[in-house]
């Protein structure tokens, strides 16, 4: 190919690419506009600065001045390092930043208000801790306190999710770590599992190179504005792990790797009822690492002791859903338009995600098409080309969107989708290597930028 046409075609793609970004930029732009009409017409949509669920509250706090050197340092040196530092000490790297820029953002809103008083509020699941003083009971009687307008209704969080989640805040406080405070330490620690989890399953089931220029994104995430601190930073944490520990089973042959991330995944659906929705990413993994099938039945075993466990104990997971959809019907679902939120939850994605995962999702669309358009009837993918990034940086993306598209067409997630869809989000980004290696500084500085922004322009509610 002639310099002359390479230099044309990439004006193109980058053009595409801008296009891309501005179609998502355009679809949040219209969303507040029409959430901020509805408001003056007497029409609410139930989010306070629409389609976000936060306030506008302009603010700097003591994260602010850390948040900003986090920011400066991944974009000015993380491509670099992550490019020739050994893996182990990248990922120990990775998890440390992530950390610090999730806790950093936490802190614009003070330690009281940013951490220590998230969960504590009539809602949240720290709130009926004290009132567990059996576990095995509260499992058994669980489904029975779902619905609303009991004397003993569960509070709005704990009643909308398994028991799964208010259980790790019950073992937490009975270890002694209870409270506010640590109950948002453990969110902020397990929510940058994430930056290490994602890049390597990236590593396990692609190429080294792709792994490597995910790394950044992964640590400067924007969804780590609602990670830090919300339980659905811990969930994404958790089923992120047992991806990539599904991931190792299932290339290693380790039945121990394969039967924790089997474990993980289950717990999560005790955790969430919408993280079923992992479905498509771990097909994904599956397609991607069946060199070693044997595996894959440990990975269901170990899932299916977590369910055996907790169905044993007395909770019933499909009654448990059912009675969430009636109990969710029972208050907001029924004041939130699903003509407006179908839309405007992929608009709040755009924020969450970052301006990356648009550019990401394009080419992961792109490469997905060519490489589908390359199968023969009777015949898997064919071998990734040499210096190629391999299929799992467009897979993880699209099947990261497919659970997206899912969680948004059921109704069921009206908005707040900025936390809820944490789990899924953060694998947008395990694309990260399919934009050149030329512009991934800029990109990484506009996913900095979203979050620094919201964060201090914006009073989030998590």
């Amino acid at each position: 190919m002639s310099t002359t046409l390479l230099a044309r075609l990439r004006r193109t793609t980058a053009r595409a690419d801008l296009i891309a970004v501005g179609v998502a930029v355009g679809l949040f732009a219209a969303a507040a506009g029409v959430g901020g009409l509805l408001h003056l017409l007497g029409r609410p949509v139930h989010a306070s600065a629409a389609p976000l669920f936060a306030q506008w509250r302009p603010h700097v706090g003591p994260g602010t001045p850390l948040a900003v050197a986090v920011a400066v340092l991944v974009c000015w040196r993380g491509a670099a390092l992550a490019g020739r530092l050994p893996w182990r000490r990248l990922l120990v790297l990775s998890y440390a930043t992530a950390v610090a820029w999730t806790l950093s953002l936490a802190l614009v809103d003070g330690w009281q208000r940013g951490i220590a008083g998230r969960l504590t509020t009539h809602h949240e699941y720290l709130h009926e801790v004290p009132g567990v003083t059996d576990i095995a009971a509260m499992l058994a009687a669980f489904t029975s306190r779902i619905l609303d307008f009991q004397p003993d209704s569960w509070t709005t969080h704990v009643s909308g999710h398994p028991p799964g989640a208010l259980l790790v805040f019950v073992w937490l406080d009975r270890v002694g770590l209870g409270g506010g405070g640590w109950a948002g330490v453990l969110c902020i620690l397990t929510a940058a599992l994430t930056a290490v989890a994602v890049p390597h399953t990236v590593r396990l089931l692609g190429t080294d190179d792709a792994a490597r220029a995910v790394l950044p994104f992964a640590a400067l995430f924007p969804g780590a504005v609602w990670s830090g601190v919300s339980a659905d930073g811990l969930f994404a944490g958790v089923t992120a792990t047992g991806v990539a520990l599904l991931a190792y089973g299932l290339t290693r042959g380790s039945a121990v790797g394969a039967l924790g991330g089997g474990a993980l995944l289950g717990f999560g659906c005790y955790l969430s009822y919408g993280l079923v929705l992992m479905v498509p990413i771990v097909l994904a993994v599956v397609m991607l690492g069946h060199r070693r099938r044997p595996a894959a039945w440990w990975a269901l075993g170990g899932a299916a002791l977590v369910v055996g466990a907790f169905t044993v104990a007395g909770f019933d997971w499909l009654t448990g859903y059912h009675l969430v959809i009636e109990r969710y019907y029972q208050g907001i679902a029924s004041r939130r338009a699903y003509g407006y939120w179908v839309w405007a939850n992929l608009a709040i994605l755009t924020v969450a995600a970052g301006p990356a995962a648009a550019v990401i999702l394009r080419r992961a669309a792109v490469a997905g098409w060519q490489a589908v358009s390359s199968l023969r009837p009777g015949r898997g993918l064919p071998r990734p080309q040499q210096g190629s990034v391999g299929y799992a940086a467009w897979l993880l993306p699209v099947a990261a969107a497919a659970a997206i598209v899912a969680a948004d067409l059921s109704g069921y997630s009206k908005a707040e989708v900025e936390r809820i869809w944490l789990p899924f989000t953060w694998w947008l980004i395990a694309g990260a290597a399919l934009i050149p290696a030329t512009g991934r500084r800029t990109w990484l500085a506009g996913q900095a930028g979203v979050a620094l922004a919201i964060n201090h322009l914006l009073l989030t509610t998590w």
